[in-house]
């Protein structure tokens, strides 16, 4: 691998791992890009690049931040899917595997493929004529004080019924952790092709969460009188107080390469977070609950400094 592309998370100091990618890459001899937007971020070797090309010319991407940041990665390399490697600076990540501490390896590792590929599928949308990818999840999410989402869903054109609730959820596997998981939708595995479409707060029409098919065509379309609704793709606003128009959804299979150097034990850590979203707990709270010992290694662990 000649080159590496860094995206960066938009509002946390990733300087701290920028600097160990960068003293590596000097090591190895390995060239550094970001976006051009982000270049006040990192040293002046790391070579700023329009964000359209960054996937493109990296032979891999490094991913600095939480689940949000790497779904960032993903979408930017849809189009020409590359490996991405997540380093978690996030508190609650199922996407990201490698800690600060453990990246020096990891880059030694990626540099000799030393690694497996785990492939993501993506929702393929078009938004009312406007094409986006997603993830995650797209999400059709009424704006507080306005009343309800209510669409009409159709699969391969065929209409099924209609939805009058505070927010709608299309979810790949991957998005099943995630806001469906919140309203209430069922727990896909990885493993599995699958698109669920979950209500959130239903008031009237479908009120449960419907799994349907990879191979299925699904269109949202809005019915007269509906709320105003936001779009949102992967967490983000895509569109702003629709009122009318329609979304239809695809599945693509292998649009994401995430890299994974143990697999069984990320999906081991992941159960674990999801039974701890489950437990009324804060963070804070949950620390008390560990053994003194455990307690105390925990903290030395993370008052040291990155390798």
């Amino acid at each position: 691998m000649a080159g590496l592309g860094l995206v960066l998370h938009p509002t946390r100091d990733v300087s701290e791992v920028v600097g160990i990618i960068e003293r590596w890459a000097s090591r190895h001899r390995k060239s550094l890009m970001v976006r051009a937007e982000d270049k006040h971020r990192v040293p002046s070797s790391v070579a700023p690049v329009p964000e359209r090309e960054l996937a493109g010319r990296a032979d891999a991407l490094i991913s600095i931040g939480g689940d949000g940041t790497m779904l960032g990665a993903l979408r930017s390399a849809v189009r020409d899917p590359k490996p991405v490697l997540g380093v978690h600076l996030g508190r609650l990540g199922f996407l990201v595997e490698v800690d600060p501490r453990a990246l020096p390896e990891a880059l030694s590792r990626l540099l000799s493929k030393d690694f497996t590929i785990e492939s993501h599928a993506c929702l393929a949308c078009d938004v009312c004529g406007d094409d986006v990818v997603a993830f995650n999840d797209i999400a059709m999410v009424r704006q507080p004080g306005s009343g309800f989402v209510t669409a009409t869903l159709a699969v391969n054109g065929q209409r099924y019924g209609y939805y009058r609730c505070d927010a709608l959820v299309v979810s790949t596997p991957t998005g099943s952790t995630a806001y469906s998981y919140a309203a209430g939708g069922p727990l896909i595995s990885p493993a599995a092709d699958a698109v669920v479409v979950t209500p959130s707060s239903p008031m009237a029409g479908i009120s449960r969460a419907v799994v349907l098919s990879p191979e299925e065509s699904i269109r949202l379309e809005l019915r007269p009188h509906s709320a105003a609704v936001a779009i949102e793709m992967d967490g983000l606003v895509f569109r702003d107080a629709a009122t009318e128009g329609a979304v239809d959804i695809s599945y693509r299979r292998d649009a994401g390469l995430v890299v994974r150097f143990d697999p069984r034990r990320h999906q081991e850590r992941n159960q674990l977070k999801l039974s701890l979203l489950d437990l009324p707990f804060l963070p804070d709270q949950l620390r008390e609950l560990l053994p003194e010992e455990l307690r105390r290694e925990r903290d030395q662990r993370e008052s040291e400094p990155p390798c």
